[in-house]
């Protein structure tokens, strides 16, 4: 009996046979649900686009055409980290994390700003946005932090340690205004602590003065605009041709498709304009208006045939860093797809968080492959870090 360990920090590590080592467990479901999520989402923008766009299929400015490029991107990014032992992602989680606060804060300096809130950089043909980056980034810290403290969260100290390493991130995206990403960020770390085992009195005592510190957050740190949209959110019909309009409008598009649907490219909602920016933060509401409420039943399922396979990755994981990094992104995609769907039935103020591999934009879709890959990695070696 012999121990094969690693983490990154000092361990041994079995030397592959071959470059196919390791492929008979990758994990094709999890690919499967992800690109059928990614099929699903094609269809949607094309439809979607058809009322704004109707230049050369050929063309990178056709936003389906430049989906499935950041698509190709995003597949291939994903092939070559599964194949990278996940420990080397941990084991400089901290140069990516700090990579993170510094394209955070370059993006308040000179990102570009749009619909109320500075959130990309404009590099010509393509935008990227730091946050949906830094997202994975500090997920690796968080694992790195507790694998090296024993992976324990009950220690007070820990915890709040914990706590310090999200909260810079969470603070810049907030101040972009970027109140959903936010959300994520610390959706991440209370599903990283819990999981590490933290004290059920210190998260009550945590949650008490989060309580008590909303009040003041609401006048000082909340935007007026930010202020209008949770108002909306009660009373739509208060401001329906500007605060009001886009909850208004996804209500009718989600109501209008009942139990089937208006049919594909059939949605008046989506084809007259009415319904903005369909093909991004409300996807959900142009599904609904055209594939009803099967097509949404069908699109629930694949989101949890993805999740459960992040939660085996999570089981399989030999060790703390494995398991806290699955974890993390299994987190990160039930939030950002919880809260898109929430702003789309009118359960969430309005914010810009796309829905995972559905919505059209290049960032969201290269970072989650990024994290599906880790995902791999942690499934396809996670025999070589159990005792044997």
């Amino acid at each position: 009996m012999s121990s094969i360990t690693y983490g990154g920090y000092g361990g041994r590590v079995r030397a592959p046979n071959s470059v196919w080592r390791g492929w008979d467990r990758f994990d094709y479901i999890m690919v499967a649900a992800a690109l059928a999520l990614v099929t699903y989402g094609l269809l949607l923008i094309y439809s979607g686009s058809l009322p704004w766009y109707d230049g050369p299929v050929a063309s990178f400015a056709n936003p389906v055409a430049k989906q499935v490029i950041f698509a190709s991107i995003g597949i291939a990014a994903m092939l070559v980290v599964s194949k990278i032992d996940y420990h080397y992602f941990t084991h400089y989680a901290w140069v990516l994390y700090g990579i993170g606060i510094v394209s955070l804060i370059a993006i308040l300096l000179i990102g570009q700003t749009a619909y109320g809130s500075t959130r990309w950089f404009d590099l010509g043909p393509v935008q990227v946005q730091p946050s949906e980056f830094a997202k994975l980034a500090t997920i690796l810290a968080l694992a790195r932090f507790f694998s090296e403290h024993g992976g324990d969260a009950r220690d007070l100290r820990t915890l709040l340690t914990s706590l310090a390493i999200v909260a810079p991130v969470a603070g810049l995206v907030f101040v972009e205004p970027d109140l959903g990403t936010t959300v994520v960020f610390f959706a991440i770390w209370l599903g990283v602590v819990v999981v590490a085992g933290v004290s059920r009195s210190h998260l009550m005592v945590m949650g008490a003065i989060f309580v008590a510190a909303l009040p003041f957050v609401w006048t000082f740190a909340i935007a007026d605009y930010q202020v209008e949209r949770v108002s909306v959110l009660v009373d739509p019909e208060r401001d329906p041709l500007d605060a009001g309009y886009n909850v208004i409008q996804s209500q009718i598009a989600l109501g209008s498709g009942q139990v089937l649907g208006k049919g594909f490219t059939n949605g008046d909602q989506t084809q007259l304009e009415y319904l903005k920016v369909a093909t991004k933060d409300f996807i959900f509401s142009l599904m609904g208006e055209e594939f009803g409420f099967v097509g949404a039943m069908v699109m629930f399922a694949l989101f949890i045939l993805l999740l459960m396979r992040g939660i085996r990755a999570a089981q399989l994981a030999g060790d703390t860093a494995g398991q806290l990094v699955a974890v993390g992104i299994v987190m990160l995609i039930l939030m950002q797809a919880y809260i898109n769907i929430a702003v789309n039935v009118s359960l969430f103020p309005v914010t810009g968080i796309p829905l995972p591999f559905v919505s059209q934009g290049g960032s969201s879709l290269v970072s989650l492959f990024v994290s599906l890959g880790i995902l791999q990695s942690i499934v396809m070696r996670h025999r070589a870090y159990r005792q044997t």
